[in-house]
């Protein structure tokens, strides 16, 4: 049934990328404006910051013969469907907790990671209040329906001293592994990821969780309505991920050597001003 599913979404990912097209410009005769004589390489990406940090790798992929497309992808679902289908080369979204779920989930994956590029620290917004210790009793959390983002969600709320976890749960945590929770926090609200920074535009919640990525993408305000974040020390990469076999193609090692250049890097931290740092 898995294997029918996968197949379903695959063919209908097909049918998406076909409708939109390519990323990149074509004439008036529909050809391709791509170099001639250059390679092609496909990475799907999140629409922020992801592709936006491919668009300023391009011209530096261009100077090595590497003509670069990008797919932008709305969900953490599908760009693993399209890299397992062959739509892409490679994809750039994944945190390595995420990407241990996804092969977990899916035996037909073959993935690995070639890079680590950049982290997001997770951040708790509010409207209401300027702490997690100013949250109510019974205040309402609005999380990640994604249990790979709860191990990294629910330490934040630990740090801040408002709960306490089962010891030595760490970046494996549940909420069912919370042991003290004195606020009566209510965290039982999951919605998707993408959802999360209109659910807090919204005004729903006394607190939302959300990935930096749709923070950004949402428009929120993270330097004046994030009232908690990881800390750097503990917020996982985000990685360039390719099926096995394709490591040592010298286009996806031109990829992450452009990606984890000295001019990639200072766009990263000039851009997103620590909401998003650099790997060093």
């Amino acid at each position: 049934m898995k294997k029918l599913f996968l197949a379903l979404l695959i063919g209908l990912l097909a049918l998406t990328l076909a409708a939109c097209g390519s990323t990149d410009e074509t004439n008036e005769g529909g050809d391709s404006k791509e170099s001639e004589g250059n390679k092609e390489l496909v990475v799907g990406a999140s629409a922020v910051p992801h592709a936006e940090v491919l668009e300023e790798a391009k011209p530096l992929l261009k100077e090595k013969g590497i003509d670069l497309k990008i797919e932008v992808f709305t969900d953490y679902i599908l760009p693993n469907v399209a890299l397992h289908g062959k739509e892409l080369d490679a994809n750039y979204f994944q945190t390595p907790g995420y990407l241990d779920l996804q092969l977990k989930d899916n035996p037909d994956f073959d993935f690995v990671s070639v890079g680590e590029i950049h982290k997001e620290p997770i951040g708790v917004y509010s409207k209401k209040y300027k702490s997690l210790s100013e949250l109510p009793d019974g205040a309402k959390i609005i999380m990640s329906n994604s249990f790979s983002d709860h191990g990294r969600i629910l330490p934040i709320f630990e740090k801040e001293g408002v709960i306490k976890l089962k010891e030595g749960v760490g970046d494996q945590a549940r909420v069912e592994d919370i042991v003290e929770n004195p606020k009566n926090l209510d965290f039982s609200t999951l919605i998707e990821a993408k959802l999360l920074a209109t659910s807090f535009e919204n005004g729903e919640g006394d607190a939302v969780v959300i990935n930096t990525n749709y923070a950004l993408e949402g428009g929120v305000n993270i330097a004046e309505e994030g009232i908690a974040f990881e800390g750097d020390d503990v917020v996982p990469a985000n990685l360039i991920v390719v099926n096995k076999g394709d490591e040592d193609r010298e286009e996806i090692k031109a990829l992450v050597e452009v990606l984890k250049s000295e001019e990639i890097q200072k766009f990263i931290e000039e851009k997103y001003a620590g909401a998003v740092t650099t790997v060093k």
